[in-house]
């Protein structure tokens, strides 16, 4: 499978495959988002969720893949430092604000810097009616998380501070976004970087999830906790897994707004799942978000 996926890199079906594969990761990021966000402390959620696929990874990394090039572990220590930092600002946020807010804001700071990253490490470029696709898309975005601001009662005290948790959250997207993709392409095999990327990535979160459980008065059932674990160490997998891919086959900046279309996902799920509210002018923000989507893939 891997000399397959080599040989699409630079091709017409590499760009549709890793069209696919990022409308793919942002339907299972926005669900992975929800998860954490859910009843569970997103920091209990967020440990077991990673041990679960760190887990899952392990046996891949060590009898399945080939064994990493030996310039490939600083790439993994730095994978490591960046998803931490990410994970604990996400964290962050989603205590202190509404999911329909926090997420939004998070998604919508990454693509722009995403695609300046991408043009500088890379060598992409964008045409101006691209350029004009991502500002409809940031425009759906930031405006359904005004809306959000405005209109939820929710964690309002809070608010504030959350968004500047988001805002710093969404920096730190951007920058494993163009990290991991030059990490996946510093390899001859991408499934050697996913493989080795899950396991090593979910050592951290555990032990800081750990010694939180322990320090809580009333200490969550563990049972329920593992089974959210399990799912959201699966759909993580396959969310994470797919962008990474999507940006080895084709540019880093296309990948990283197409997967923004996550936010519509995320509204439908705060709606129907969540129970947040949902209105006429929510769906027309949302709309923006996927005419901004659409406006990038065909203006290429």
């Amino acid at each position: 499978m891997s000399e397959w996926l080599i040989s699409l890199e630079g091709t017409q079906d590499g760009h549709v495959l890793a069209l696919v594969l990022a409308l793919i990761a942002a339907f299972l990021h926005a669900v992975f988002g929800a998860l954490q966000k859910g009843r569970h402390d997103p920091w209990l959620s967020r440990g077991a969720i990673d041990v679960s696929y760190g887990l899952m990874a392990a046996p891949f990394a060590f009898f399945v893949v080939p064994w990493p090039e030996a310039h490939m572990w600083p790439i993994f220590v730095g994978a490591l430092v960046i998803h931490t930092a990410y994970k604990l600002l996400q964290a962050k946020a989603y205590v202190m604000g509404a999911f329909t807010v926090v997420y939004p804001v998070v998604r919508g700071t990454g693509p722009l810097f995403t695609m300046v990253g991408a043009y500088v490490i890379f060598g992409e470029s964008f045409t101006l009616t691209q350029w004009a696709g991502v500002l409809v898309l940031l425009s759906g975005i930031f405006g359904l998380a005004a809306y959000n601001l405005v209109h939820l009662e929710a964690a309002r005290d809070t608010l504030v501070a959350a968004l500047g948790f988001a805002v710093a959250t969404g920096l730190f997207v951007a920058l494993y976004t163009t990290y991991d993709a030059y990490g996946i392409r510093a390899t001859a095999d991408p499934f050697t970087f996913l493989a080795w990327f899950f396991m090593i990535d979910g050592i951290v979160m555990p032990v800081i999830a750990a010694l939180r459980w322990r320090q809580m008065a009333h200490r969550p059932s563990l049972g329920p906790l593992a089974v959210r674990g399990i799912s959201g160490g699966v759909i993580a997998v396959f969310s994470f897994g797919a962008i990474m891919l999507a940006t080895r086959l084709d540019k880093v900046g296309e990948a990283a707004v197409l997967r923004e279309t996550s936010a519509v996902f995320a509204a439908i799920i705060g709606w129907l799942v969540l129970r947040e509210t949902v209105g006429p002018r929510r769906i027309a923000l949302i709309a923006l978000i996927a005419l901004g989507a659409v406006i990038v893939e065909t203006g290429g």
